[in-house]
């Protein structure tokens, strides 16, 4: 999948892939990323995320439901810095991200409903590995995003590794 992009996605396999119908907007350096999913479940507080984030990413994408709130940003530079030294490929926020002038420069995808200057809390309240619905696709652990200019798709794990 390392060459394929979202439309080649849903022509080549229609059967196979979900295309989340929300809104959103890349502000990485990387227009173009996928991994294997990894999940925050989170209402306002960027703890979990920063803690996930701090482990080994292993080219995993991030997908976190902040349920669509744009009220704090759940994700900004420090983080993405943080996910960059660990190896994720990319983070997807259901909700807010901010520092989105540094975002754009670092090697990382990055795709948020919208950004906001004020930073959420850092208690490290909500769920790590839960499975959620937004947009219309099914956002479980193991399964696959790939995401570019063109939207975001999700679909199950290939057994024959392609």
């Amino acid at each position: 999948m390392d060459d394929i992009g979202t439309a080649d996605l849903c022509d080549d396999r229609p059967d196979d892939v979900e295309v989340c119908s929300s809104p959103l907007r890349l502000y990485g350096g990387r227009r173009r990323f996928h991994g294997e999913i990894a999940t925050v479940r989170t209402d306002g507080d960027a703890g979990l995320v920063k803690r996930e984030l701090a482990s080994e990413g292993r080219s995993r994408v991030l997908v976190v439901d902040g349920a669509g709130s744009l009220d704090v940003a759940l994700f900004g530079d420090r983080l993405a810095a943080l996910a960059v030294q660990n190896g994720w490929a990319g983070v997807v926020v259901f909700g807010a991200v901010r520092d989105t002038e540094t975002l754009a420069t670092m090697d990382l995808g990055v795709a948020a409903l919208g950004a906001t200057p004020r930073r959420g809390r850092l208690d490290a309240a909500g769920a790590v590995g839960a499975s959620f619905d937004y947009g219309g696709v099914r956002f479980s652990p193991g399964r696959i995003v790939v995401c570019d200019m063109d939207g975001l798709v999700v679909t199950e794990a290939r057994k024959d590794g392609g």
